[in-house]
C-alpha cells in the first residue's frame, strides 16, 4: 500500500470534464492505495466556487475510496492577470496545507497545466522527505505561446521555462500525457530524460458509458453532429459555425450541429451564430461527466476539433474527449493537426485538415454519404481501440508499476 498525494489545480469529480486524476485515484484506491488529491474549489469550467461553504478555506471530502482536499482560490472570469493570481493562490495554499499535515506520503505527484503547482509539490516532497513525480498534461509555457496568449519574449514565459526545466531535473519520474512529449523534455537538456520519462495517456472509465444508446448508424435525413467539451479559443469552434453556415447555404436541412459545454468563449460563439443567422446549430449547457452518455446518445457523429497548435503537431495528443467519443461507438470527424492520429489508427472516422470550414463541411457530407453499416463499423473499431489501449484500469496499473 502506498500513500500518494496528487497536486492538480484543475482536478474535478465527474460533475465536470477533468476526471483523469479522479479515475486513476479511484482505480488505485481499489488496489489498496491511499490517495489524496489537492484541487482548487474554484471551477475553471463554471467560473464559481464549488464544494466549499462560505468562509471555508479548504475542505476534506471522502469519495470513491480516496480523498479530495478542496482549496479556496482567487476568483477570475477571463484569461488575464486574475487567472494568474488564481494559480499562485492555489500553489501558495497547497504548499502550506501540505506541510502542515502530519501525514507523510510515499509519493507526491505534481501535475502541470501550470508549473507553479508542480513547484509546490516538489517543495512539499522535500519537507516530507518523500518521492517526487512530475505529471505533464500540458507544456506550459510553450502552449501559451503557441495559442497566442503570451509572447515568447514575455518575462513570465522566461520564468516558466526556467521553472519547468528545474522541475524536470528534480523529478524522480516524469509521466507524460502526449506520446512525443519526451522529445521536448530531452531537447531541454534534462538529465537522464531517456530513463525517467514514461507515457501514460488519458484513459476512460468504460463503465461510465454502459448505458449509452446503441448506435444504429444514424439517419441521413436527420443527421446530428455533436461537439462536447470546453468552449475555448484553442477548441476552434468558430470553424464548426462557419461549416454549418456553408451547409445551410447549400440547403442541407438534414444536418444539425449540437455544441455541448461551457467556457470563456461560449458567449462569443453564441453571438457569432446569431450574427451569421445560423439556424442549424444548437448550444447546450455543460453536462456532468457522469450523465454525459445520455446526451451523447443523441449524436450520429462527433466532431473532434482543435486549432492548429505546433505543440500538438510536434508532440502528439491524448485527450479525454477523444476517448469519450470513441467509447460511444459512434464515428468521428477528426480536425486536428497532431503527430499521432488515434482516429485514423483505429479506423474510427474521417480525418480533415484543421482551420478549414469548407473542408469540415465536405467531411460532414462525406460522413453522411456513407452507409449506416460503414458508420457502425467505424464506431465499433473505436470501441475496440479504447478497450485495448485506453481502459483506465490498464493505465492505473501502469501508474502503480512506476511506484
Amino acid at each position: 500500500m502506498k500513500k500518494i498525494w496528487i497536486f492538480n489545480h484543475y482536478a474535478t469529480k465527474p460533475d465536470e470534464p477533468a476526471t483523469r486524476d479522479f479515475d486513476i485515484a479511484k482505480e488505485l484506491a481499489k488496489r489498496g492505495h491511499k490517495i489524496t488529491i489537492f484541487a482548487s474549489a474554484f471551477s475553471h469550467y463554471k467560473q464559481k466556487i464549488k464544494y466549499l461553504e462560505p468562509g471555508e478555506k479548504f475542505r476534506i471530502e471522502e469519495t470513491e475510496g480516496f480523498r479530495f482536499v478542496w482549496i479556496r482560490t482567487y476568483l477570475y472570469k477571463k484569461n488575464n492577470w486574475k487567472r494568474m493570481i488564481n494559480m499562485l493562490s492555489y500553489s501558495w495554499q497547497v504548499f502550506f496545507i501540505g506541510i502542515q499535515k502530519k501525514e507523510r506520503p510515499d509519493v507526491i505527484v505534481g501535475t502541470c497545466v501550470h508549473p507553479f503547482a508542480v513547484l509546490s509539490a516538489y517543495l512539499v516532497s522535500k519537507n516530507k522527505k518523500c518521492r517526487f513525480f512530475f505529471m505533464v498534461t500540458d507544456l506550459w509555457p510553450q502552449t501559451l505561446v503557441d495559442i497566442g496568449y503570451l509572447s515568447k519574449n514575455n518575462p513570465l514565459v522566461w520564468i516558466m521555462r526556467k521553472l519547468e526545466k528545474f522541475l524536470y531535473n528534480k523529478a524522480e519520474k516524469i509521466i507524460i500525457l502526449h506520446p512525443y512529449m519526451g522529445d521536448y523534455i530531452k531537447n531541454l537538456g534534462v538529465v537522464e530524460s531517456d530513463k525517467k520519462v514514461f507515457w501514460i495517456p488519458n484513459g476512460v472509465d468504460i463503465s461510465r458509458y454502459e448505458g449509452i444508446k446503441k448506435y444504429e448508424g444514424g439517419n441521413p435525413d436527420n443527421f446530428v453532429f455533436m461537439y462536447t467539451g470546453i468552449h475555448a479559443k484553442y477548441a476552434n469552434l468558430e470553424i464548426i459555425l462557419k461549416a454549418a453556415k456553408i451547409l445551410e447555404n447549400k440547403g442541407r436541412k438534414n444536418i444539425k450541429f449540437i455544441l455541448v459545454g461551457d467556457g470563456l468563449e461560449k458567449k462569443n460563439l453564441m453571438n457569432m451564430a446569431k450574427e451569421m443567422n445560423i439556424l442549424n446549430v444548437e448550444f447546450r449547457d455543460m453536462v456532468p461527466k457522469s450523465e454525459l452518455y445520455k446526451t451523447m446518445s443523441e449524436a450520429d457523429c462527433f466532431i473532434l476539433i482543435i486549432k492548429y497548435l505546433p505543440v500538438l503537431a510536434k508532440y502528439g495528443m491524448s485527450s479525454n474527449k477523444t476517448n469519450d467519443y470513441m467509447i460511444s461507438g459512434r464515428p468521428i470527424v477528426f480536425s486536428v493537426s497532431s503527430k499521432n492520429n488515434p482516429i485514423e489508427k483505429a479506423g474510427a472516422g474521417i480525418t480533415v485538415a484543421p482551420n478549414d470550414p469548407q473542408a469540415l463541411a465536405d467531411a460532414c457530407e462525406r460522413m453522411i454519404s456513407l452507409s449506416s453499416e460503414e458508420r457502425i463499423k467505424m464506431g465499433k473499431r473505436g470501441v475496440e481501440y479504447i478497450k485495448k489501449y485506453h481502459d483506465i484500469r490498464l493505465l492505473a496499473e501502469k501508474f502503480e508499476k512506476l511506484m
